[in-house]
């Protein structure tokens, strides 16, 4: 059997301290300062990532009040549309109206005027035609101040 001196438990003990301090050196140091890179490049990462919804957060809440702002901006040049088409078709509507009341007066103020002329034109005729009857019931013809009295007597008649 092998019995465990003293000597060789101290060169064990050393060569375990040796073999630490190369494989610290050699191994762990540059692990850790792999794995601690790692870390940091996964936090930048992390820290970016978050920044960049933060940034798409406000983008969006930009671009909603674009569109709010957008929207209230078509509600109004709508509103704007409506009141001057309705200006506008209120200005037609009068003006047609304007237009036709005037039609209408020249067509009355034409009708009297040519109501005014028949009449007088009937005046006349009636007049001659009752001093022609009257000159054949009389059978004689009746001078121009008989003609004058009874076309003024059928006038105040049909005048009444």
């Amino acid at each position: 059997m092998i019995t465990p001196s003293l000597a060789t438990f101290l060169i064990t003990i050393i060569n375990i301290g040796i073999l630490f301090f190369i494989l610290r050196a050699i191994l762990f140091k540059p692990v850790t300062k792999f794995m601690e890179d790692r870390t940091k490049k996964i936090e930048d990462a992390i820290a970016q990532s978050e920044k960049a919804r933060l940034e798409s957060q406000e983008l969006l809440r930009q671009y909603e009040d674009r569109l709010k702002k957008a929207e209230g901006d078509a509600d109004a040049i709508i509103r704007s549309a409506r009141e001057t088409a309705q200006q506008q078709s209120e200005k037609i509507v009068a003006e047609g109206k304007a237009a036709a009341e005037k039609f209408l007066a020249n067509g009355r103020t034409q009708l009297e005027t040519e109501q005014k002329a028949a009449m007088a034109m009937f005046k006349t005729e009636a007049a001659a035609l009752v001093v022609s009857a009257a000159a054949k019931l009389i059978q004689r013809e009746l001078n121009q101040d008989d003609n004058r009295r009874l076309a003024g007597l059928l006038l105040q008649e049909l005048g009444k």
